[in-house]
């Protein structure tokens, strides 16, 4: 992955963007329940959170007796004074039964509140995590159905690491959003403002002076806001070089030891580790003037209120505004990390969102209509292929396909060649409708692909590929695929097709061995006979070999050819190969050239022309030949 292309995928966004939001609502709509209970709860937990330091204001006045400093309790303002009726409805609360001493009840109280609140902080915390885990299961969900409907063009020019990232890393971070960003900054304003309104309500004049300082914070946090952006932005710049080089250096872990790259790649890694640490350093720094500035201003804070409230209050009122002041500024101590959570979790959001927006090229045209049902019950299903006038290009008007036409009856079989870049794999992309041509039209069985949904065409088209990919899981399971109706008799029955069934009863497990991720634990020949026995599983109608047994020795060759045959009875039957013998006993050959049909008929017909096919089969098979026509 490139430098840039790194940081495209590391870019950091608004930390709030309500458009985004807004496209998250669908996603949390069905737990709105949850998440307005979640949120009703900020009001006894804000409630519960007042109670510690008015209990030991009361205790302070109440019970110790203690006055404005200096003077006796009678001459200070009282808390009561100031608060009417909300402080007479406290003092009922804090008035002790008879039964209890007054600092007995306090001490009771005070226990009760602490048991209170921290149940409720839990039952508060966990409500928060469920409504984010919930809403984002059903939007990985989502990303991954979205990403299976998606053309197969989009994944040849999309990294599979960026879309591993959208369904997991992307899918964690907005998850995290909800717990840890989203609500507790919602909520944290919101206590910020109750705090302001029950100090203002208990003494605006000192309140007026306390929060002096606050303007001085909102400069601080708009200065780091824009400072710890770059900082946050870099970390994530070097530590995604940092997975790139991880991940490249264990994927290429065989050329790395056999050409001795080992101290190489220490030394790109270490200096890559170390630019890393430096942007840790530069965040970790601006977090700590952060914290310095709120800790400072906290502290200015307290002093304002000795100085000012000096023979002004009682002493149990200097130390609620003192508790409540401390509980104002704590919010902004953790901006930083709620900051981050945010900007990461905008980024993520747009990222995804950006996936979403991702339309598919190839698109069923009737959406209503069951693939199942239309490939049981459609009529006169037997396997004509034709292309009538067909151009394809991947890019813009780059043509690998120009003006290709054939037709195939139900039954026949033919081959096509050509050299590298010729177009003969994109003539099996077209024909099971992972493309769509440009102009021209595909039809099976005389109806054009566009009006076949994408699911029917590909049960009624099995392709055999060069490179096999096997799923974890056991080799029956890798022959069905889970395709409805098939046993296990119909899946060994397969095997024995290909010759596949000989080397697979000898496994431990039999046809329930389990194979290692993409069938490692199995031979290149092994690999290409299960592919086989999918495609005779498959029960298709049109099968498609593309350089079917490039990967298979000679003597598996030998033995599969049986298989293939068997394989063919019946099927309309389309090879591509590079080893021209092969294909010499099939109806038809089609010789493709620069994206175009030059050549085609039997393998003696084409010898005899002596033209592109005759060039190709002197190439492979008379190297004497082929030095000769290159030096003539």
């Amino acid at each position: 992955m490139s430098a840039s292309a790194v940081h495209d995928e590391q870019s950091l966004g608004k930390a709030y963007d309500a458009r985004l939001l807004l496209r998250l609502w669908p996603f949390l709509r069905p737990y709105k329940r949850i998440f307005a209970l979640d949120l009703l709860l900020f009001a006894p937990l804000f409630v519960l959170e007042l109670a510690p330091a008015w209990i030991i204001m009361h205790g302070l006045d109440e019970v110790f007796g203690g006055g404005a400093l200096g003077e006796p309790a009678s001459s200070s303002i009282a808390v009561a004074e100031w608060t009417g009726p909300l402080s007479q409805w406290a003092t009922q609360i804090l008035d002790p039964p008879w039964i209890f001493s007054p600092l007995g009840w306090l001490v009771l109280l005070y226990a009760v509140v602490a048991l209170a609140s921290a149940g409720l902080q839990f039952f508060y915390m966990y409500l928060s995590a469920l409504v984010g885990q919930l809403a984002m299961r059903d939007l990985r969900v989502e990303i991954f159905d979205h990403i299976q409907r998606l053309h197969l063009g989009f994944f040849d020019r999309y990294p599979v690491g960026r879309l591993v990232t959208r369904a997991t890393s992307d899918i964690e971070n907005l998850a995290e959003m909800f717990s840890a960003g989203l609500v507790a900054l919602i909520t944290d304003v919101l206590k910020m403002i109750g705090f302001a309104v029950v100090l203002f309500a208990i003494s605006w004049k000192l309140s007026l002076a306390a929060f002096g300082v606050v303007p001085l914070l909102a400069v601080a946090a708009i200065v780091f806001r824009l400072k710890v952006r770059d900082a946050f932005r870099e970390t994530r710049l070097r530590i995604a070089r940092i997975n790139t080089q991880v991940q490249e250096t264990i994927t290429g872990m065989k050329v790395v030891q056999l050409f001795t790259r080992e101290q190489r790649n220490i030394d790109e890694f270490e200096e890559m580790n170390a630019l890393n640490r430096n942007a840790w350093q530069s965040s970790n720094r601006w977090e700590g003037r952060l914290f310095s500035v709120v800790e400072i201003a906290q502290n200015l804070t307290v002093a304002v209120i000795l100085g000012y409230g000096f023979k002004l209050a009682a002493v149990g009122t200097f130390y609620i505004f003192i508790d409540y002041m401390r509980r104002f500024f704590m919010p902004l101590r953790d901006l930083s990390a709620k900051y981050s959570v945010m900007q990461s979790s905008m980024a993520s959001a747009e990222r995804i969102f950006e996936l979403l927006d991702t339309q598919p090229e190839v698109v069923d045209v009737r959406q209503g209509v069951d693939a199942v049902e239309r490939a049981t019950v459609r009529p006169g299903r037997r396997g004509a292929v034709a292309f009538e006038g067909v151009w394809f290009a991947y890019n813009d008007e780059e043509w690998v396909l120009e003006d290709v036409s054939f037709q195939l009856e139900p039954g026949e079989k033919v081959a096509f060649v050509g050299a590298t870049g010729s177009g003969k794999t994109t003539l099996i992309k077209l024909l099971t409708r992972l493309y769509e041509p440009q102009k021209g039209r595909v039809l099976l069985d005389g109806e054009d692909l566009r009006c076949i949904l994408q699911a029917d065409v590909r049960r009624r088209v099995a392709t055999v590929l060069q490179d096999v990919f096997l799923f974890s899981g056991s080799i029956a399971e890798n022959i069905g695929l889970g395709r409805e109706g098939l046993n296990d008799e119909d899946i060994e029955r397969a095997a024995r097709t290909v010759e596949a069934h000989r080397f697979i009863e000898m496994l431990p497990d039999g046809y329930q061995t389990e194979l290692r991720e993409r069938g490692a634990d199995l031979s290149a020949g092994q690999r290409q006979l299960l592919s086989f026995a999918r495609a005779v599983a498959h029960g298709s109608d049109v099968l498609v070999l593309d350089e079917a047994t490039s990967s298979i020795d000679t003597e598996t060759e030998m033995l599969v050819q049986r298989g293939i045959h068997n394989l063919m009875e019946g099927r309309t039957a389309i090879a591509i190969a590079h080893r021209l013998s092969t294909i010499q006993d099939v109806d038809r050959i089609y010789v493709l050239h620069k994206g175009r049909i030059v050549e085609f008929g039997s393998h003696e017909e084409l010898l005899a022309l002596e033209g592109v096919y005759y060039r190709l089969y002197r190439l492979q098979y008379r190297p004497e030949e082929a030095q000769a026509i290159a030096a003539g």
